[in-house]
């Protein structure tokens, strides 16, 4: 009888073990917010299925109650909560509700990340590589031969590093046409065209943008920070024009550039005006940042507020916006924010910078892709220049500026969970 009890009871414990999960609460309660979404992407890779819970404690995860799962988050420092079946059927059903504004999503298939960036060493650091290596979320680094060669559909993701693709090296002219690391730039700029069969480096630039473009139109998730946003726009615009004064391409811009932009070829962007002056830091009138250089929006009251959108309905934005606050500090770019006079009307903004009536983080689809442009540069430096030191993001692990970074890598992995009829 004492035997029989013993395994009757030994039963119960097993039992108990396997009816319980792991939530990694995205609430102030996290310990990491950002090396929590590393996770997340580390269970996709080992082909583990687990639920993000959209505006559920600020976006938590629910993970299989796996030894290997629970000796991950304990390395990386992540806080989790170890959940019985009926709690985690408590939550399921406060989800459910209709009067709730909560959804439940699966991720099913680590995406396949690529970051475009140069193989050179840039005087500045990115934000997007910065997050991936500190979360440890796998990438590759890619450019334009690869890019001009057709290698994008192999990827499921790509970021745009602060790229120019309108082919003046970042209007840069200015103040540092006479530094090392500038003209190095513009050397190996013009020998990579070159070599893949361009006269200019604006023409190099402009058909990596257009691949991009076919990327986006095939199904593919293209995130991008900073200049990688306008100069892209700005690029599609102007195929055919020339917009590049002599010091960036040898010969004369385009008299008539201005009027001969096509509009309909961008992605976010409708009747700006480009700055051809290879004197002034600018593309065009898209941006916002002389708003913060004129003091008239001061590092103090810089801020943007995130939408809140219908997370049954409007699943994409919500996940895109998961945050555990409402209000993000404001950060400088060479393109900070976008004047919401430019911005096509199909676009879907999702944060904003109240007092300065600017967008600052976007969203939009493209044939069978979408695209998510976001203003700035570092969120946990305001005014990051050129040769300053690399932001040390065991410094800011609950950074929300960061955060919404990481929600873009993990939407290709999102699948909307059925509900039972």
């Amino acid at each position: 009888m004492i035997r029989i009890c013993f395994v009757s009871f030994l039963l119960f414990l097993v039992s108990f073990s396997r009816a319980t999960q792991l939530l990694v609460p995205m609430d102030d309660a996290q310990s990491n917010h950002l090396k929590a979404y590393g996770i997340a992407y580390w269970t996709l890779e080992n082909n583990v299925t687990i639920e993000w819970l959209l505006n559920y404690r600020g976006g938590s995860f629910l993970m299989p109650h796996l030894k290997s799962i629970e000796e991950e988050l304990i390395i990386r420092g992540v806080r989790y909560e170890v959940l019985a079946d009926g709690q985690v059927n408590q939550i399921r059903s406060q989800i459910a509700n209709p009067e709730v504004n909560m959804e439940i999503v699966q991720l099913e298939k680590a995406p396949k990340i690529a970051v475009y960036t140069p193989p050179n060493k840039q005087p500045w650091d990115d934000a997007v590589t910065l997050v991936l290596e500190y979360a440890e979320i796998k990438y590759d680094k890619i450019y334009d031969s690869a890019i001009v060669m057709g290698l994008l559909p192999k990827y499921d993701w790509l970021h745009l590093h602060h790229e120019d693709f309108t082919g003046q090296y970042g209007k840069f002219y200015s103040s540092a046409r006479n530094q090392s690391w500038y003209q190095e730039q513009i050397a190996i700029a013009e020998k990579d065209a070159k070599m893949l069969g361009f006269r200019k480096v604006s023409e190099l630039k402009l058909a990596v943008a257009k691949n991009l473009k076919s990327f986006v139109l095939g199904g593919g998730f293209l995130f991008t920070m900073c200049s990688g946003t306008d100069s892209f726009d700005i690029a599609l615009a102007a195929e055919g024009v020339d917009i590049c004064e002599s010091v960036f391409d040898g010969d004369g811009s385009d008299g008539r550039a201005q009027e001969k932009l096509d509009f309909s070829k961008t992605f976010a962007f409708k009747d700006f005006h480009i700055i051809k002056d290879p004197m002034v830091y600018e593309y065009s009138d898209i941006d916002a940042s002389d708003l913060r250089n004129q003091r008239i929006i001061t590092e103090q009251v810089d801020q943007f507020t995130l939408f809140d959108f219908s997370a049954k309905w409007d699943v994409v934005p919500t996940m895109l916006t998961q945050c555990h606050v409402d209000v993000v500090k404001g950060f400088m770019g060479q393109t900070t924010d976008f004047r919401k006079e430019f911005i096509k009307s199909n676009v879907l903004i999702m944060g904003e910078n109240k007092a300065a009536g600017t967008a600052r983080y976007m969203h939009g689809e493209l044939g069978q892709g979408t695209w998510t442009f976001y203003g700035g540069h570092d969120p946990e430096d305001y005014q990051h220049f050129v040769g300053d030191p690399v932001t040390d993001l065991s410094l800011h692990p609950n950074s929300p500026g960061y955060r919404l970074i990481l929600n873009n890598i993990l939407f290709p992995a999102a699948k909307k969970k059925k509900r039972k009829t």
